[in-house]
């Protein structure tokens, strides 16, 4: 398993830089491995900010999740 674990406290600037940080781990080309990303914060609000729109929509095939229910999620596997 390849993950990355990131708490984002705020949106824009910094933030979308470690959001971004994720994402490029969890699309890493060649990985033979699950690749998760945790990642907890304000992208989770059900608002019209970009983050929430990303996790929902385009990349919502990914494994994107919270800490919280990572250990359900390994269960799982």
């Amino acid at each position: 398993m390849v993950g990355g674990a990131k708490f984002l406290t705020d949106f824009g600037g910094h933030q979308n830089a470690q959001f971004n940080d994720a994402i490029s781990t969890i699309q890493a080309k060649g990985v033979k491995a699950v690749k998760i990303a945790i990642l907890d914060g304000v992208l989770f609000i059900e608002e019209k900010n970009k983050m929430y729109k990303l996790i929902t929509e385009v990349y919502k095939n990914y494994n994107i999740m919270s800490a919280l229910v990572l250990r359900e999620f390994l269960y799982q596997i």
